[in-house]
């Protein structure tokens, strides 16, 4: 099959339009490198583009995508990490200031997780990743407590909370964070809505931006 025509027409989008407006941008960070200060670890789902939905211009965000927007625990066992890589990266090469974990809505993930979906291949591959939610689903309580869609709500947003507690088990990061060198905050993004929501670090409860930041109502 050719190469996606969607993509190429795509490309001569960016080519004629953003690309020409930035193209200094570009050049600059061709030269100097990148360098900066959020990175996001965000789902690998196709609706939740974190430099999309942060209107983010090129050499902004550092991301990283998997499934489900987990974040592993720290385990330097020899074997391949690819979040962990990038962590590393990321703090120790890049400097970055804050970390954000973007959870959200209807995630595919945390559905198969809470359904306990069959396999899609012998190697299980999802199942195996989704495992690390463990701990999310008992923050998230007995799923007979709420009605299906709340609980999935919630326990996407527990997922989350996971993925930070999970980020301080990085001996490096943890001394960073606790000299208020590095931030780390959790968000989760309404795919239907829009609307995105930011975790009030005291209460573990997700607030819309618009009342955590009453002037982003405004611009």
């Amino acid at each position: 099959m050719p190469f996606p025509r969607r993509l190429v027409e795509g490309y001569r989008q960016f080519a004629d339009g953003r690309l020409r407006h930035e193209q200094d941008r570009y050049r600059e960070l061709a030269e100097a490198g990148q360098s900066p200060e959020v990175l996001v670890i965000g789902c690998c789902d196709s609706r939740v583009s974190p430099e999309v939905i942060f209107d983010a211009r090129p050499g902004e965000l550092f991301v990283v995508r998997n499934v489900a927007n987990i974040v592993p625990p720290y385990e330097p066992d020899g074997h391949a990490h690819g979040v962990s890589a990038a962590l590393e990266f990321g703090v120790a090469a890049l400097k970055i200031k804050h970390i954000v974990v973007l959870g959200h809505a209807r995630c595919g993930g945390v559905k198969a997780f809470a359904e306990k979906a069959e396999p899609l291949s012998p190697g299980d591959f999802i199942g195996n990743w989704m495992r690390l939610m463990a701990p999310a689903a008992e923050k998230a309580g007995p799923q007979d407590t709420l009605p299906w869609p709340d609980y999935i709500t919630r326990l996407e947003q527990a997922n989350v909370a996971n993925s930070l507690d999970n980020l301080k088990t990085f001996p490096r990061l943890r001394e960073l964070i606790e000299r208020s060198e590095v931030a780390i905050h959790g968000a989760y993004f309404g795919v239907a809505t829009g609307e995105l929501s930011i975790r009030d670090d005291m209460t573990g409860e997700f607030l819309p931006v618009t009342a955590r930041f009453p002037d982003a109502a405004q611009r």
